[in-house]
């Protein structure tokens, strides 16, 4: 064992912790974990954790189940209580996937952003993400067929005075600082019982780690409390949907790649290129940061939903936005892309941005021109005379330009790229054979 899985062990004994759990996602992004005693941590860290493969979404055949969890020592947290029962200690750590042979999965999620990021490394940069996650927060319906019942009518930034609101996201603060997750602020969002936390910048593989941890301690306070937190990208037709603002830049040691002083809204050429880069590629990774049918309801819904390939700078109708330059705080020259939702899978979409970003670095990309108008207000002509297309329109769009894409199959792997289009065409088949509300509505008549 190495220093680090030593020192995880003397604290699990000295807090007198009860029980570990090994976590780690499939590849739609689902959380899973594994509970195991203190006393088998130790051949955790030395031979892993057996598992059945084949029982978790697209890790495996039948025939090839075995597989090995390891947990990686440096996620090593006492989990808070959550307004559970009981209070015996319990930790958590996040595992990566290994076969039985002692090689990495190639399905793991958290395995293909670690490529990517040692790609990055080999480039001479690490990549920062800075998440903003919204979420709604409802009354406990009695089942799916009921209607959704927000727990406020605030708006954006509202106090709501003696709100649930207030309190849940005081709740859900101190729990992940608890948890070494560390948060930049928190606010009422734009719908009714819609709410934000974003958390601080950190490198992407921890990012997408503190996201998925984020998501799980969000829905188990709301559980504790009675209420239902979703993620779902549009959980209300007329409400605005639940977006995830991801704020990217490269770092070169303790220095921000994307900052140049001297240039345009002090972004860098190489903060220029890898912004180009993303634009290249936003229809072909669309169904992986959309990667569900609701996905495309909030995109082409309005509400400042990014639905055009463009970048702005103070434009929140574009898919890009260059954010301002603090004076004095070059870390805060950061691109902001605005099309992912809270449903994706972190690990996946994270890769992609990047690898996205990269190419648009190695092939020296150049930058368009920046939009400065409402995209949503302009006509599909004025559009195509300044060479702005739209992102894919529905699931079904975004999976053509996933079967072209060479970029994506790169990335992922050819498992998982086989189990994500599977997946994303089987979904949009399920969706296609049902007959809706609206249809009845407006196709039957009733004598």
């Amino acid at each position: 064992m190495d220093t680090q899985q030593e020192h995880v062990i003397r604290q699990v004994g000295e807090r007198d912790v009860k029980y570990v759990r090994l976590m780690f996602v499939d590849v739609l992004g689902l959380l899973k974990s594994i509970t195991i005693s203190p006393m088998e941590l130790e051949r955790a860290f030395t031979e892993g954790v057996a598992f059945d493969g084949s029982s978790v979404e697209g890790f495996t055949r039948i025939s090839e189940s075995d597989m090995l969890l390891v947990p990686d020592a440096s996620t090593f947290q006492i989990v808070p209580s959550l307004g559970s029962a009981t209070t015996d200690p319990v930790g958590r750590m996040f595992c990566d996937v290994f076969n039985p042979d002692g090689t990495r999965s190639h399905s793991d999620p958290r395995y293909v952003l670690e490529r990517t990021m040692e790609r990055a490394n080999k480039l001479g940069f690490v990549p920062y993400v800075h998440p903003e996650i919204e979420f709604y927060l409802f009354k406990m319906p009695a089942s799916l067929e009921d209607e959704l019942i927000p727990i406020d009518r605030g708006g954006y930034f509202d106090h709501v005075s003696g709100g649930l609101g207030n309190e849940f996201r005081r709740d859900a603060v101190r729990a992940l600082e608890e948890l070494g997750i560390s948060v930049e602020y928190s606010h009422h969002e734009g719908g009714p019982g819609q709410n934000e936390i974003d958390l601080r910048s950190v490198d992407a593989l921890s990012c997408a780690d503190n996201f998925v941890t984020t998501r799980g301690v969000v829905e188990e306070i709301a559980l504790s409390q009675g209420l239902m937190a979703t993620f779902m990208p549009k959980p209300v037709i007329d409400f605005p949907g639940n977006g995830l603002h991801l704020h990217f830049s490269l770092h070169e040691g303790d220095q921000n790649a994307f900052y140049d002083p001297g240039a345009d809204y002090h972004l860098s050429i190489v903060g220029r290129q890898f912004t180009a880069g993303l634009l290249h590629y936003a229809k072909e990774i669309s169904a992986i940061v959309n990667q569900h049918v609701n996905s495309y309801k909030r995109l082409w819904g309005g509400d400042e939903a990014p639905a055009f390939v463009c970048w702005g700078h103070h434009n929140r109708s574009a898919l890009i936005r260059v954010a301002d330059h603090k004076p004095g705080i070059h870390t805060s020259t950061r691109v902001e892309y605005r099309a992912p939702d809270p449903a994706l899978n972190p690990y996946l979409a994270f890769a992609l941005i990047i690898e996205a970003g990269l190419q648009g670095i190695e092939q020296r990309m150049e930058l368009t021109e920046e939009a400065e108008d409402n995209v949503w207000e302009m006509s599909d002509a004025e559009r195509k005379a300044v060479g702005i297309s739209a992102l894919p329109r529905s699931l079904e769009d975004a999976i053509r330009y996933l079967e072209e894409s060479s970029l994506v199959p790169a990335v992922l792997g050819e498992e998982a790229f086989d189990f994500v289009l599977r997946t994303r065409l089987a979904e949009w088949t399920d969706y296609r054979r049902q007959v809706t509300a609206q249809e009845k509505r407006q196709l039957l008549r009733l004598q």
